[in-house]
């Protein structure tokens, strides 16, 4: 499939997405990727869209109305953190490498720096995930560590990297 930038619309999560995201999440492909169980109910990502929050920013890109990717940013609730933010995303493997990673971070990046005023960005993306990391190179995150035996996938423990993306440089 080839996407076009200008049909990828990108939507803030809502009752309407539950259906797609629980399909996208439920995609083996998508699910020994990221950190959810897989064969996750409705019900579950019904829980997860819950109520409004300021901090949490959960968008959906669609095609045609399909859920093709989806990424999340929550502010870290404690205040001495408030500054930070985490991100988690997942794309639909028939339209990995079109863009479609690349729509949904820059948007919630621009809501990170903008609206939040969040000066540190954070997530974890598994070792081997070489398109992943590429994709959150450039976007600026840079790499602060292994996580070894991070988690479990495929019936065995693996490592993950620590990443981070500071909105400015460091003062000294």
């Amino acid at each position: 499939m080839t996407a076009n930038p200008n049909n990828i619309v990108i939507e803030r999560f809502g009752e309407t997405h539950l259906d797609g995201i629980t399909a996208l999440y439920n995609d083996p492909a998508i699910a020994r990727q990221v950190l959810q169980m897989p064969f996750q109910s409705r019900e579950v990502w019904r829980k997860r869209l819950g109520a409004d929050d300021d901090r949490l920013v959960s968008l959906v890109a669609l095609h045609q109305g399909t859920v093709i990717g989806h990424c999340s940013l929550e502010q870290h609730p404690r205040p001495r953190r408030a500054h930070c933010g985490v991100i988690g995303m997942a794309v639909a493997v028939e339209w990995q490498g079109q863009g479609v990673g690349s729509r949904l971070l820059e948007t919630v990046l621009e809501v990170a720096d903008n609206w939040m005023n969040l000066h540190r960005v954070e997530l974890t993306v598994y070792t081997d995930n070489e398109a992943a990391l590429t994709l959150y190179g450039r976007f600026g995150f840079e790499s602060e560590g292994v996580l070894r035996d991070y988690a479990l996938r495929d019936g065995r423990f693996v490592d993950a990297l620590s990443m981070a993306r500071l909105r400015r440089a460091r003062s000294a």
